[in-house]
């Protein structure tokens, strides 16, 4: 299998509707605040589209469990991508409950992965690497340092797979992908042209890169 891709935060059905087009494995919709900030009725709008065999992934911080519920059936979600503190218990929790699968965020500053890091390989369905920027939960289009966490990263993803997230384009996803193999890409800022709003351009430049990186690697 290839690299997949996951085109997140987004706000229009348009741009949902070009992301399954351009063969996008996952959908993305964000509660967790921000710039691309949707309701759950908004967000069921803007996936009206999307067919059964391309996965709904909806963003959240620090919500209630009943709120994340209430967002997964409004809005038909598929996996429940959690952002803010680490706590395995709900992660666990959550996934019995709505029989979803739950992906924990892990944000990562500078190229130290925080030491429970395998924990959440292990726990989740998938593991979602992020940047860490002080007071904001993603899409801040800020990269990671890939080569250098390849090797810090090796012992702890062993256990489970990486959905790599932060800062990337089409410009540097080949470098991403050759340092970390990741399982999917993530990406949300680095196909906009302003926030919520993406180009159709560069979407389809994204799953090029993606698609000529991965039958390389």
């Amino acid at each position: 299998m290839g690299v997949e891709i996951k085109f997140c935060g987004l706000t229009r059905r348009e741009d949902a509707n070009h992301a399954v087009a351009l063969g996008a494995s996952y959908v993305g919709v964000i509660f967790a605040g921000g710039p691309r900030l949707v309701t759950p009725d908004r967000a069921a709008g803007v996936l009206r589209d999307v067919p059964a065999t391309v996965r709904r992934v909806g963003v959240f911080g620090d919500q209630d469990d009943a709120a994340i519920a209430r967002a997964v059936e409004t809005a038909a979600l598929d996996v429940v991508q959690l952002h803010g503190g680490w706590d395995p218990e709900r992660v666990r929790r959550l996934g019995l409950q709505l029989e979803r699968d739950v992906w924990p965020v892990v944000r990562i500053e500078g190229a130290l992965p925080p030491d429970w890091i395998a924990d959440a390989f292990a726990l989740g369905a998938r593991t979602v690497v992020d940047t860490l920027v002080p007071g904001q939960l993603g899409g801040t289009g800020v990269a990671l340092p890939w080569v250098e966490l390849s090797g810090r990263l090796a012992t702890a993803r062993r256990r489970g797979s990486l959905v790599l997230a932060g800062g990337l384009n089409p410009d540097n996803v080949p470098v991403a992908i050759g340092a970390l193999a990741p399982a999917v890409v993530d990406v949300s800022s680095g196909v906009e042209s302003a926030p919520g709003i993406k180009d159709h351009g560069r979407m389809r430049a994204f799953r090029d890169a993606v698609a000529h990186s991965a039958i390389e690697i």
